[in-house]
């Protein structure tokens, strides 16, 4: 399964890096990357794969709470799926 996480805070040392360690932890796969500065916010859209997870999509979206409370970030994760249905017209 694919999955779109986006991550946005305030910027500051260590948040990517705080994310993918958690991500590479739960063994989800980065397949995809951008991100970027918006005057002091930091924003990133990271499209995952879970497919050799031993962690369904809800425990990695718990997991990541720990990182959004620690950095202090807004962490969403959603399946590819539901993300194109919501932007198929």
């Amino acid at each position: 399964m694919r999955a779109i996480m986006t991550v946005t805070g305030l910027d500051h040392v260590g948040i990517f890096a705080a994310v993918t360690t958690k991500l590479a932890q739960l063994g989800v796969n980065i397949l995809d990357v951008s991100q970027t500065l918006m005057d002091e916010y930091f924003t990133a859209i990271l499209l995952c794969d879970l497919s050799r997870s031993e962690h369904s999509i809800q425990q990695v979206r718990e997991a990541m709470r720990e990182v959004e409370q620690q950095e202090r970030l807004s962490i969403q994760l959603q399946s590819e799926e539901i993300f194109k249905a919501m932007h198929t017209i």
